[in-house]
């Protein structure tokens, strides 16, 4: 992703995720090439994700790191084990609205 988003956009897009539930567990195998299809192919159809770590809790920061910058999204925040990426869809009318409401 080429352009940073902006704080209040940060802001509003973890609003968006409270009602989300994670779609992608990270589990004893780690974050696996197969792991990173699926959540490509996860940004790519809902644009916001949640990931939970199940395990791997010590390592979360710098493998959501890594996951954001493999897969070209943003991490948007993190609430315990459950980290918030946001990557923009490619299709204009698919895209989530960052102004406030």
């Amino acid at each position: 992703m080429e352009k940073k988003l902006k704080g209040s956009q940060r802001k509003r897009l973890r609003e968006l995720a409270h009602g989300l539930d994670p779609v992608i567990q990270i589990g004893k195998r780690g974050v696996t090439d197969e792991v990173m299809r699926q959540i490509d192919n996860v940004l790519t159809d809902h644009e916001l994700i949640k990931i939970r770590f199940n395990d791997f809790k010590e390592e979360k920061k710098d493998l959501s790191a890594r996951i954001a910058e493999e897969t070209g999204s943003e991490l948007v925040g993190m609430i315990g084990n459950i980290a918030i990426f946001y990557r923009e869809n490619p299709e204009k009318e698919k895209r989530i609205d960052l102004k406030r409401k």
